[in-house]
């Protein structure tokens, strides 16, 4: 069965925000080193340094007293890691896959998804990848990211059915691509009353995250959104710019400073029209921007999906729809504290500041993401689906 969002309104669960590397990969490692029967770790960038090696020791400490740890990397995101890095963990009894092994083919197709499941009990989501450059407080060093601890063993069942299922796809073989058959349907989906797991496949349609975001945009008063990578859809955009004019209120904090250049200039080419819709746009400035987080009114989405195309309909993703007050006044708070370190853009000074190669470069930045990628991509699922129908 395909993967695809996971009703969760019965969820009880323990949570707890965790900013910046400085709290986020602590929490993980002592998670790994309590466990006593199973880790399911996922992640896009695995990274051979500092943080990448103290993960794969507490992951080689846990196989070796009789845990069954299994490990999940994208192969485009990790393609820096050795073919030997994980070498004493697999001999030691673990299990470790590279999803979508790089083929000119299939390139297109990417698991962004960040997850850590101990015991079939504890989790851990967000926009975290395990490399250095993510180890601070996102202040003073180290990449700004966000993720959230959750104690519940019915989200960690469900969320370790869709890690298994990619687990089981991820070298794209024939009998397993049957099974899974991604891209023969329209992503299906659920509401649920309190609470939602978005898992997002490629496929045509909106995304079950995007469907949830449509929804709760109707009729919002207050939308507050962090995002790294901004560019999104049409109905997206519009919906955000009609939610400034009947009197919301839009707040975005992007990224003034980038680990991908084009992305940027992407999102500034949408910085005319949104302000002069009414949104507010600010920049973040201590560090590299990679959180995750969209606040509206008493809802709050958290998980590893950006507002841009690829994410939302490209790439494997999870995020959670969260209701509870208690976290969705703790990230209200999350947001006050990136606003108070971000810069405002202003229309006027910006229209000012635009030379005409700015532009220039910002709208083939947009065609390129907009455009260029997804056809590439679905070029790319088509000839895939083709080969698969060639070896039946």
């Amino acid at each position: 069965m395909p993967v695809e969002n996971v009703p969760a309104s019965s969820y009880t669960a323990e949570m707890q925000w965790l900013c910046g590397g400085c709290e986020m990969f602590p929490a993980m490692l002592k998670a790994i080193a309590s466990a006593q029967t199973s880790i399911q770790l996922e992640t896009y960038i695995f990274a051979d340094d500092k943080v990448g090696q103290s993960f794969r020791e507490a992951l080689l400490a846990a196989a070796n007293r009789g845990v069954k740890v299994q490990v999940l990397v994208d192969a485009i995101g990790s393609w820096l890691l050795p073919d030997d890095f994980f070498k004493l963990l697999i001999d030691s009894g673990g299990k470790v896959r590279r999803f979508n092994p790089i083929h000119p083919l299939r390139f297109g197709v990417r698991d962004h998804r960040k997850l850590l499941i101990c015991d079939e009990a504890v989790v851990f989501i967000g926009g975290f990848n395990l490399a250095a450059e993510y180890d601070g407080d996102g202040i003073t060093c180290g990449w700004y990211d966000l993720g959230l601890k959750i104690e519940s063993p019915e989200l960690a069942a469900g969320l370790g059915g869709s890690f298994d299922e990619l687990f089981a796809l991820s070298g794209f073989h024939q009998k397993s691509w049957r099974k899974f058959r991604a891209f023969r349907r329209r992503r299906k989906i659920k509401a649920s009353a309190k609470q939602e797991l978005l898992l997002a496949q490629p496929g045509r349609g909106a995304s079950p995250f995007q469907a949830a975001l449509y929804r709760d945009l109707r009729g919002a008063k207050t939308v507050q959104i962090v995002s790294p990578y901004f560019l999104p859809t049409h109905r997206l955009r519009r919906d955000l710019m009609r939610v400034a004019r009947r009197g919301g209120r839009v707040q975005l904090v992007l990224a003034a400073k980038t680990d991908v250049l084009v992305s940027q200039l992407a999102a500034r080419s949408l910085y005319r029209r949104l302000l002069k819709a009414g949104v507010e746009i600010y920049e973040y400035q201590p560090q590299i921007l990679h959180a995750k987080l969209v606040c509206i009114d008493g809802v709050v989405y958290a998980g590893s999906s950006n507002l841009d195309i690829r994410s939302l309909n490209l790439n494997y993703e999870l995020m959670l729809r969260l209701e509870q007050a208690p976290t969705v006044s703790q990230a209200h708070e999350i947001f006050d504290r990136l606003l108070e370190q971000s810069s405002q853009i202003n229309l006027v000074a910006w229209q000012k500041s635009r030379s005409l190669w700015q532009r220039w470069k910002d709208r083939w930045a947009h065609f390129l993401l907009t455009r260029i990628d997804p056809l590439v991509a679905l070029q790319q699922f088509r000839s895939l689906k083709r080969s698969i129908r060639r070896k039946k």
